[in-house]
C-alpha cells in the first residue's frame, strides 16, 4: 500500500508530527488530489484551538489547497490525472444562494483537509487553478482569496471609479487590494504599522490610515471622498469597528462583514444610519464552486500576483501556525505539502 504524509490536530491547539497514512481510493464521484501547497487562515487558527464546536479529534487541518489530479473516480466528467487543481472549502455549496445545508462539510473541519500529500473530495468540489500561478500562489485563494473575490466583485460588484476601503493587511484584505485594482477602483487601507501602509502603498493602495494614529479613522475616510463615504468596505476586525466602517460608507453602499479578528463578542453600530443611507450589510464567509471558477478565470485573463509573506514545509507547520499567530506578517503564509 502506498503511504502518504500527513498532520494530525490531536486536541486542543496541539499538532502531531508528521505521520504516515494509507493513500486512499476515490470512490465514485471522487478525486485523488496530490496537496502540493496549502495556507494558513484565520478559520484554521479556530479550528486548531477548539473554537468551532463538534470537530472530529484527531483530524488533518486546513482547507486551503493547491493539487494535482492523481486518480479520477467512477462516473468523474472533466478531470483528468494530471489536472492542476483547486478544492472548494464547502465541499456542497456549488452555486447560487447559500443555505444551511451547504455549509458542511467544510475540508479541514468536519472531513480532513489539506496538510496531508493526499486527499480525496467530490469533483464537485474542485475547480481547475489558473494556468498562470505557481502551485504557493495557487494555495493562497481557496479561503481569503476567495472571501476577497466575493466581497469586492460578486456582493459589492465595484466598478471603476468606485473606491473601497479595506482593513488591515491580512490575507483577505491584501487579495481585496488587487481585485479591487484589477476592477478599477480607488483603494483605502488601514492598518497599525506604517511600514505594513508603505508596503500597500507599493502594492497600489492610493491612501492610507494609521488606526493607532488616527483612532477615528472613519473621520479621515470621510476627508478622503469629500464628505460623501467609499463606495464598499471589507470590514475583518468585528467589534466596534463595525460601526466605523458604517459610518465610513456612502449612501447606498456595501459593507462585507467577513471577520471577527477582535472576538465574537456583539458589535454595536449605528442602525438608524443604516437605514438612512440604504446600506447593505452583508456577512460574508468565502463563496461556492461558482465563485470560486468565476475567480480563477479572471485571474488567468487578468493576472494576479498573490502577497506571500514566508512559505514552510510540513515539518515546520508549527512554526508557520506560530508565525500567523504573533500577526507580524504580511501577506499568507503558506507550507508545501508535497513535491511538485
Amino acid at each position: 500500500m502506498i503511504k502518504g504524509q500527513a498532520r494530525q490536530i490531536i486536541g486542543d491547539g496541539v499538532l502531531s508530527g508528521v505521520i504516515q497514512r494509507d493513500v486512499p481510493s476515490p470512490r465514485s464521484g471522487e478525486l485523488l488530489l496530490g496537496v502540493h501547497a496549502t495556507s494558513i487562515n484565520f478559520h484554521d487558527l479556530i479550528g486548531i484551538d477548539g473554537g468551532i464546536p463538534g470537530l472530529p479529534v484527531p483530524r488533518v487541518p486546513f482547507s486551503d489547497a493547491s493539487a494535482t489530479v492523481l486518480e479520477v473516480g467512477a462516473g468523474v466528467e472533466g478531470f483528468a490525472a494530471g489536472d492542476r487543481v483547486i478544492p472548494c472549502f464547502f465541499l456542497k455549496w456549488e452555486r447560487g444562494p447559500v443555505d444551511a445545508g451547504l455549509m458542511q462539510p467544510v475540508l479541514g473541519d468536519q472531513v480532513d483537509g489539506a496538510l496531508q500529500t493526499h486527499v480525496c473530495v467530490p469533483a464537485r468540489a474542485v475547480v481547475h487553478s489558473p494556468a498562470n500561478l505557481t502551485h504557493e500562489d495557487i494555495a493562497t485563494l481557496g479561503c481569503a482569496g476567495l472571501t476577497a473575490w466575493r466581497s469586492v466583485v460578486e456582493e459589492a460588484q465595484i466598478r471603476p471609479g468606485q473606491t473601497v476601503l479595506l482593513q488591515g493587511t491580512g490575507g483577505v484584505s491584501l487579495a481585496a487590494l488587487a481585485f479591487a485594482r484589477m476592477q478599477g477602483a480607488r483603494v483605502i487601507i488601514t492598518s497599525s504599522s506604517d511600514e505594513k501602509l508603505e508596503r500597500a502603498r507599493a502594492l497600489g493602495a492610493h491612501e492610507t490610515i494609521n488606526y493607532r494614529d488616527q483612532p477615528d479613522w472613519h473621520t479621515a475616510v470621510l476627508d478622503m471622498t469629500d464628505g460623501k463615504g467609499v463606495d464598499a468596505v471589507v470590514e475583518v476586525a468585528g467589534g466596534e469597528t463595525v460601526g466605523k466602517a458604517i459610518q465610513a460608507t456612502r449612501v447606498g453602499g456595501h459593507v462585507s462583514v467577513i471577520g471577527v479578528l477582535t472576538g465574537f463578542e456583539s458589535a454595536t453600530f449605528p442602525l438608524a444610519l443604516v437605514m438612512q443611507r440604504n446600506l447593505t450589510v452583508r456577512g460574508v464567509t468565502v463563496g461556492s464552486r461558482e465563485h470560486l471558477d468565476a475567480m480563477c478565470r479572471a485571474i488567468e485573463i487578468n493576472g494576479y500576483d498573490p502577497v506571500i509573506d514566508s512559505i514552510y514545509d510540513l515539518g515546520t507547520a508549527d512554526d508557520a501556525i506560530a508565525h500567523v499567530r504573533g500577526q507580524s506578517h504580511f501577506g499568507k503564509v503558506v507550507i508545501r505539502v508535497g513535491k511538485d
